[in-house]
């Protein structure tokens, strides 16, 4: 019997890691004015980035439909036992199609074994539990073993924001136009965390491209002390040498065992900006 692990396109993930880890993916929809695109498959990250800078409105997503993920789960072998780890409730409706998916499946087969999960996290977030998940499965965990550790993890996933530019929050609606056009005549940057609930909210305020992203830093030692077994996620919106910087600086500081590397993907990239950064990690 094997496990077999979903995820959804509000993830982001290392080159590579998506079949190494033989994930199935149920891209998330975006839309710029009348054309749509499905993430990850009929619209790339360069083309996302340039349509970006030349629309004057952000695009929006929307959430798979529950048949999108049925579909999905048709394909699996009816003996393998499915594990969805899905984007933050807080932040997409796609938990609730995964589920309402889940639940056309079980009235078919009722003795499908399916579990859906809200990571309460988003992009690099749902990299590290994929790499959570992979592992305790290849240690030969049962199926309830690994969905109660998961339970777990998800409870200490820690993920951390910061943004280069304002434009995107600002033109999304997210920051109002005069606070926001104030904040940039400041060079103010914003350091945000997922909350509790999977929501995103701002933490602290900082002036300053150098300061923010030292205080993005230091924030790791404030939810964790020891880091020897530990991963760390990052992921970056189109400036790979910022995110990698960022990344041999965090790993100089903490002794993370590994870290994962990634680009944004669009979701959390609409909102982000080019520059920004996500990373995850487990707190103590």
């Amino acid at each position: 019997m094997t496990i077999r692990l979903f995820v959804d396109g509000g993830a982001d993930f290392e080159q590579g890691m998506i079949e190494r880890h033989q994930l199935t993916v149920v891209p998330l929809n975006l839309h710029f004015g009348e054309e749509h695109y499905k993430t990850g498959e009929t619209i790339d990250l360069p083309t996302f980035y340039k349509k970006v800078r030349e629309a004057d409105e952000l695009p929006s997503s929307s959430s798979p439909s529950p048949n999108d993920f049925y579909e999905k789960y048709k394909q699996v072998d009816p003996d393998d036992q499915i594990l969805v780890l899905s984007l933050s409730s807080g932040l997409s409706s796609t938990f609730e199609s995964a589920v309402m998916g889940k639940n056309l499946l079980l009235e078919e087969e009722p003795e499908r074994e399916i579990v859906v999960l809200d990571t309460k996290t988003a992009s690099c977030g749902v990299a590290l539990l994929v790499h959570e998940a992979s592992s305790k499965i290849n240690q030969g965990a049962s199926f309830e073993d690994v969905i109660a550790h998961m339970e777990e993890r998800i409870e200490k996933t820690t993920t951390l924001f910061v943004l280069k530019t304002l434009e995107n929050v600002i033109k999304g609606g997210r920051l109002d136009r005069v606070k926001g056009t104030i904040a940039k005549t400041l060079n103010i940057k914003l350091l945000m965390r997922a909350t509790d609930e999977g929501m995103i909210d701002v933490v602290e305020k900082v002036r300053g491209n150098k300061k923010s992203v030292r205080r993005f830093i230091e924030q790791i030692g404030d939810y964790a002390h020891n880091f020897e077994d530990k991963v760390i996620a990052l992921s970056h919106t189109n400036d790979e040498g910022r995110g990698r910087s960022v990344l041999e600086t965090i790993k100089d500081r903490y002794n993370f065992k590994q870290g994962l590397f990634m680009d944004m993907g669009p979701l959390i990239s609409t909102y982000a900006g080019e520059g920004g950064l996500v990373i995850a990690f487990f707190k103590d």
